[in-house]
This record gives structure tokens, sequence and C-alpha cells, in this order.
């Protein structure tokens, strides 16, 4: 049986250093049968929050998810977020 690496190893390959920005709201994560996907938010507060096609968040109201992110709608403009590194 081999041994398990040590937390610190682990935790050096599974993160990336300035990845996200904590000053914007950034995607963690997507989830759920792909025709009701939710996904997981970090706010530039740093609340987490589940959101779903027409919650409305500091950075625009979500359009839509699907497997390559969110779309947000803020002020006329479409922006795309994406999971960090992805």
């Amino acid at each position: 049986m081999t041994k398990p690496a040590p937390a610190k190893t682990v935790a050096g390959h599974a993160t990336q250093p300035g990845a996200m920005n904590r000053s914007t709201t950034t995607l963690l994560g997507i989830f759920g049968p792909e025709r009701n996907l939710e996904a997981m938010v970090r706010t530039p507060g740093g609340s987490i929050r589940r959101v779903k096609p027409g919650t409305t968040l500091p950075a625009g109201k979500i359009v839509a998810i699907d497997h390559k992110g969110l779309l947000l709608e803020k002020g006329g403009e479409t922006l795309r977020l994406v999971i960090p590194g992805s």
C-alpha cells in the first residue's frame, strides 16, 4: 500500500497562485442536470452563492449557464464567466 501524499504537496498541486481575482465575481463550479444547470460563485465580498439563470448579482443578472461557464448581463452588455484555470 502506498503512503498518502503530505497535505502540503497536495495543496501545491491543487492550487494556482493568482488564478482568482478576489475583487470580482468568480465562478467556482457548475453542477446539476444539463437542462437545469446551477453554479457556485464567489462574490467580491467573499460570500459563496448558489445561483441559477435569473439570479441577480452585483456583477449583473445571470442569463444562462452551460458547460463552458455562465453568462452575465449588465447595462446591455453580456459577459461570460469561466472557472479560473480552466
